[in-house]
């Protein structure tokens, strides 16, 4: 079995001879414990706390190159000395996703982690999983048994084996309980916060990042286009919502071939389901002159990018086009206020002028955009990149942000409905900023006739 495993990742382009060495003594300890973990003896299964399954050979790094996943790592390694840590346990999904290259954990209730000291680079999953978090893994992983409590904890504690000092944690994603649990398995390290200093790190993109993030904003218009093919009268919300997700699976499945394919989806809303960003799609039929959002969200190995778009059926009341275009107004300006150097407080200061000269700010519902990257609806969110009053980032090169303007009118009162446009765009090294979002906006591309 070794063997075949070697062999496997040899194939795999770009694994360091460090990581190859990982794998080897990853599969050795499999070979050790292999007849431990079969066992029939029930004291003997029940008092398996850990265990390592290196099921078939590691996958392909997928989405990015290991120098690239590498790089990330090194970095978090360089803050680690500087600051005096011995260890970092992350715990969120974006963070084990984003120091690993692309692993999504699904954790249904049990706890998850990634371990990083400057020797090691361990993944902690579930046996629920079976070998595939040590696919996706690109060094190692440690397998927890979930019949006895706290075994994940314990998972930790054998990892970290005799360090003592601090361990960063994430204090915006780790439980009361998990922390308690953690200081008690823990003894003699000290739990600090790296969940700002890591974000602040993803805010930032890489020329690898940004093709993705291209590629997926591309897969949202494609989405898009798919909803406008399968929308008409009478056809329910979610009929649109699946021909938009199955373009987008297919898509991705071409582009990326080695990818994982989840958490791809569409929200299509239509009527007074368009009074919130996220509600989600129903049963409802679509009518003429319905006010109509549609969102569509491609996850590429959890990185995110949408599309959003107001549309109307067949014709659009002389109400509802003012409102629209006074959104689409703010949509524009805002476009134009994303530079390097701008403050994001700024950006949002000025759009809540045009909206209240155009008698519109009541109706705002949210902020006028944020960061992508590794984030979803499920979890993270880079929220020191928030085009918003309270938060004081300064624009800078390898940004990624969205300009998202969104009112709320009413039902029940002239052009009632929810109006949102969302558009993504790059911020340069140049100092140009790209818009990476193909799809058209407004009433003289978005009133479709069927």
């Amino acid at each position: 079995m070794l063997e075949k495993m070697l062999a496997g990742v040899s194939r795999c382009s770009g694994v360091s001879e460090r990581a190859r060495g990982v794998v080897a003594a990853t599969a050795a300890a499999w070979q050790r414990c292999s007849r431990c973990v079969s066992s029939n003896d029930v004291d003997t299964f029940r008092d398996t706390a850990t265990m390592r399954m290196p099921n078939g050979v590691k996958q392909s790094p997928g989405l990015f190159s290991a120098e690239e996943v590498e790089g990330r790592v090194n970095r978090l390694r360089h803050h680690m000395e500087q600051e005096g840590l011995a260890a970092c346990l992350f715990t969120s999904i974006h963070n084990v996703n984003y120091y690993t290259g692309g692993f999504t954990y699904c954790a249904f209730g049990r706890p998850y982690g990634l371990l990083v000291t400057p020797e090691k680079h361990v993944t902690i999953s579930a046996l629920i999983d079976g070998g595939q978090p040590w696919r996706r893994s690109p060094q190692d992983n440690i397998i927890y048994t979930d019949w006895k409590k706290d075994n994940y904890f314990r998972a930790v504690t054998e990892e970290l084996g005799t360090t003592k000092g601090k361990v960063g944690v994430e204090e915006d994603h780790l439980s009361v309980e998990g922390w308690a649990k953690l200081q008690h398995h823990l003894q003699g390290a000290t739990l600090t916060d790296v969940s700002q200093a890591v974000m602040r790190m993803r805010m930032i993109k890489s020329k690898e990042e940004i093709a993705v993030l291209k590629n997926s904003t591309a897969t949202a218009d494609l989405g898009a286009w798919a909803c406008v093919d399968a929308l008409g009268e009478g056809v329910p919300e979610y009929e649109v919502a699946l021909a938009g997700t199955q373009a987008m699976v297919r898509r991705i499945s071409e582009l990326y071939p080695d990818s994982e394919l989840m958490d791809i989806w569409v929200w299509f809303q239509s009527g007074i389901n368009t009074d919130g960003a996220h509600n989600p799609v129903t049963t409802r039929r679509i009518q003429k002159g319905d006010i109509i959002s549609c969102n569509t969200f491609p996850m590429i190995a959890g990185y995110y990018t949408s599309l959003e778009r107001t549309f109307f059926l067949d014709h659009c009341s002389d109400a509802h086009l003012k409102v629209w275009e006074g959104n689409i107004a703010v949509h524009k300006r805002g476009l134009e206020l994303i530079r390097p150097g701008a403050k994001c407080s700024e950006i949002a200061h000025e759009l809540n002028e045009l909206y209240a000269q155009l008698g519109l700010l009541k109706y705002r519902m949210f902020g006028y955009g944020h960061s992508f990257g590794a984030m979803c609806h499920y979890y993270g969110r880079e929220a020191d990149l928030e085009l918003r009053e309270d938060i004081d980032t300064v624009l800078q090169p390898n940004m990624v942000v969205s300009m998202e303007p969104m009112v709320t009118v009413p039902e029940g009162q002239p052009g009632a409905g929810g109006y949102r446009e969302l558009t993504i765009l790059v911020i340069h090294d140049d100092g140009s900023v790209e818009n990476i979002t193909g799809f058209p906006v407004g009433p003289n591309h978005n009133i479709f006739k069927k």
